[in-house]
């Protein structure tokens, strides 16, 4: 597990204001994160997608299952994981609750890869 200091957390909504299965963006220092509540658990990710810089936030999510709007990449979100192409992944941001608000950590963690 990555910890992160205070000065590397960004506020950015009440927990209450996230629903299960619902994708919210939010600006964090120079990034657009996706958050993703599934299953009572919480996920963050980089909010742009890897393969033409179209915003995350603007595609479907069926079950855990992320689609890209503009061509159909697919993405688990409790992973970050590409389904369609396999090789593709999203950086993941920490991301926390405190006192009921919702913190994200500035600095992105790469997804590591089962051989």
């Amino acid at each position: 597990m990555t910890h992160a200091t205070d000065r590397d957390l960004v506020d950015v909504c009440n927990e209450a204001d996230l629903w299960d299965g619902d994708l919210q963006a939010f600006d964090v220092g120079e990034h657009e994160v996706l958050v993703v509540l599934i299953d009572g658990e919480l996920h963050a990710y980089d909010g742009i997608c890897p393969h033409q810089a179209v915003s995350l936030v603007e595609g479907s999510l069926e079950g855990k299952v992320l689609t890209c709007r503009a061509h159909m990449w697919q993405f688990d979100v409790c992973t970050g994981r590409g389904i369609n192409p396999a090789s593709a992944r999203l950086k993941r941001f920490p991301i926390s609750v405190v006192s009921g608000r919702v913190l994200i950590g500035l600095n992105a963690i790469d997804v590591q890869v089962d051989s």
